[in-house]
């Protein structure tokens, strides 16, 4: 117990400093004292660029970090495989490249982009589970039928780019994950749509819970095990989605986050998911102001920085497994 409250007082704490530190920080220098007296004052220039450009950039930062985090966890209990991560098996990849589509051919639907992102998230969920389920889920066929749904929905995403000039603005901002240059818009779309995921998931903790009996154990007391599949799996296709949607393509969140979770609050989901929310949201708003500070003012996309530490990690546990 006592390292749970100490793991979410320490992972709070070095939230707040990374939201503070972040915030002053960048292209646009000002004091700790400065930023806090500016905040609330009009006709500052600074503070005025840092409201409309830098705070937006954060705020989405820490809902895709958070939702792409608890996709992850809720992934895992579904598919009871540890690997399971929507970047790496073709969930994101799925929703960017629908969200594509309606962006180049459909662009009057561009207000439903988080309808058919989900769409496409759910598709590729499901052709992962049809082909890779064979008298059960073995976890490394399910990683090699993800990876392979992955690679095929990049492609077509990579296609689409081949088409022109045209396309190639809107496509750059799907799959790529540069954060620069959101909006207010951009935050009230992934604080809507990422805050009833999150509480959807918080309420299916029992659920995921549940899901580490056998199937067998788990009808033989009443639980309707492939109900709760369906809907966790949905819940968890829409917080990817979301934040393929405003944050683009993250890859290894969902895989990296979860584990260093279990390792600090232990495996019950009613702790579990609210913390991998916390966790997921300071190692995505530190992956991104690292990005835009270590070598400005060039930038590293938070994806590059994720796919660097999360490559070798999934390679460890492939080996592990």
């Amino acid at each position: 117990m006592r390292k749970r409250i100490a793991s979410y007082v320490m992972v709070s704490l070095l939230l707040v400093v990374t939201i503070v530190y972040s915030a002053t920080t960048g292209s646009i220098k000002m004091g700790f004292f400065e930023f806090f007296g500016a905040l609330f004052e009009q006709g500052n220039s600074q503070m005025e660029a840092i409201r409309d450009l830098r705070i937006p950039r954060m705020i989405v930062a820490i809902f895709a970090g958070a939702a792409l985090s608890v996709s992850g966890v809720l992934l895992q209990s579904v598919m009871r495989n540890p690997l399971a991560d929507a970047g790496i098996i073709g969930i994101s990849s799925g929703a960017a490249f629908v969200q594509l589509f309606i962006i180049s051919f459909f662009p009057a639907l561009f207000f439903m982009t988080p309808l058919f992102a989900f769409m496409g998230g759910a598709f590729a969920c499901f052709l992962v589970f049809a082909l890779s389920w064979k008298s059960g889920l073995s976890p490394l066929k399910l990683i090699l039928v993800g990876i392979a749904i992955n690679a095929m929905f990049t492609g077509l995403t990579e296609a689409f780019i081949s088409f022109g000039g045209s396309l190639n603005v809107s496509a750059s901002s799907v799959i790529g994950s540069n954060l620069t240059m959101r909006t207010w818009s951009d935050v009230s779309t992934i604080a809507t749509y990422g805050t009833i995921g999150l509480v959807l998931a918080f309420a299916l903790y029992s659920w995921c819970n549940l899901l580490v009996l056998q199937d067998k154990t788990a009808k033989s007391i009443g639980f309707h095990v492939a109900r709760a599949r369906l809907l966790i799996a949905a819940v968890a296709v829409l917080l990817a989605a979301i934040s393929v949607v405003v944050a683009g393509v993250i890859s290894f969140v969902g895989l990296l986050v979860p584990h260093i979770a279990r390792r600090l609050v232990g495996y019950d989901h009613k702790v579990l998911i609210p913390f991998t929310a916390l966790l997921g949201a300071l190692i995505i708003l530190l992956a991104d102001t690292l990005g835009r500070t270590i070598v400005a003012p060039l930038e590293i996309p938070a994806s590059t920085l994720m796919a660097i530490i999360g490559g070798p990690f999934l390679i460890f546990l492939l080996r592990k497994e």
